[in-house]
């Protein structure tokens, strides 16, 4: 049981997806530091499950089973003041609303966040295994993972599952001794280092207000706002996302939510009125 005191989840296991998956199963058992390998996790029982969803699909016997049709909208961007993150909240599955209310901001540490973009249950269950092993790191070797390697950590697992029918597009975020940083990991373990990203099918909506509205040199409420104004509009023009804006500020001393959920549609007519309009043209 020591294990569960020094991962600080004595009274949530779960947050390690213990509650859905058996350790023995998963060959990731809480005793197991290491980086998993790709035979750690069982796969489907068949050569290529990427292909065989793909098949599957073109012979049309389960069209609701194969609809991976997935939208989100996720952004983070560094500037002056450290690094802002916002996301959307729906999850979707094809032309079906699953659910309002996801969380797509995983809280690695007190100083590193991820974003999920893609399949919900890929993204969050090796996120948060991505904390286990930076928090291992920690306890090993008595200092905070640095940004980098975190992200290569996550880029590396990816990389073991290339091919296999993984869905993620995620943004690794924080703050270490070097600064803020900000990098864009993807199912295919490709890493990337940048000022500004945003993944999901929402992007292109949100990069449109981004790259008009981006400076450096902005404060911090300048970068909220951008932050939410531009997720509002992915979520006015992408179906796909949705829910409620959540924004996350990262700075010297971590993380901080600045908000917590504001209803995309509340915003629309915010937004409406500022320009002397109702919201309903």
């Amino acid at each position: 049981m020591w294990i569960f005191d020094v991962l600080s989840c004595e009274q949530d296991p779960s947050s390690f997806g213990k509650s859905r998956f058996h350790e023995h199963d998963l060959g990731l058992g809480y005793d197991d530091f290491a980086t998993c390998e790709p035979e750690a996790f069982k796969m489907a029982p068949v050569d290529n499950p990427r292909q065989f969803c793909i098949d599957m699909k073109k012979t049309d016997q389960c069209p609701g089973l194969m609809d991976f049709k997935k939208g989100t909208t996720t952004l983070g961007f560094v500037f002056q003041g450290g690094i802002i993150i916002a996301v959307d909240s729906r999850a979707s599955m094809g032309s079906y609303i699953g659910s309002q209310t996801v969380k797509k901001v995983i809280e690695i540490n007190d100083r590193l966040l991820g974003t999920m973009a893609g399949g919900a249950a890929d993204c969050s269950f090796w996120e948060r295994h991505l904390a286990r092993l930076c928090r291992m790191h920690e306890l090993r070797d008595k200092e905070k993972i640095s940004v980098a390697a975190a992200s290569k950590l996550l880029a590396n697992i990816f990389w073991q599952y290339k091919g296999q029918g993984l869905s993620c597009g995620t943004m690794v975020a924080g703050w270490d001794n070097k600064g803020p940083s900000l990098y864009m990991v993807d199912d295919a373990g490709d890493r990337h280092k940048g000022n500004v990203f945003s993944v999901g099918s929402g992007s292109t909506f949100a990069y449109g207000v981004l790259d008009t509205g981006y400076r450096h040199d902005m404060s911090i409420d300048e970068a909220v706002e951008l932050g939410r104004r531009s997720i509002y509009h992915a979520t006015h023009r992408d179906g796909a996302s949705g829910g409620v804006v959540r924004v996350y500020h990262i700075h010297k001393d971590g993380w901080t939510k600045v908000i917590a959920g504001e209803d995309v549609s509340k915003l629309h007519y915010m937004y409406a009125e500022q320009k002397g309009c109702k919201g309903t043209e």
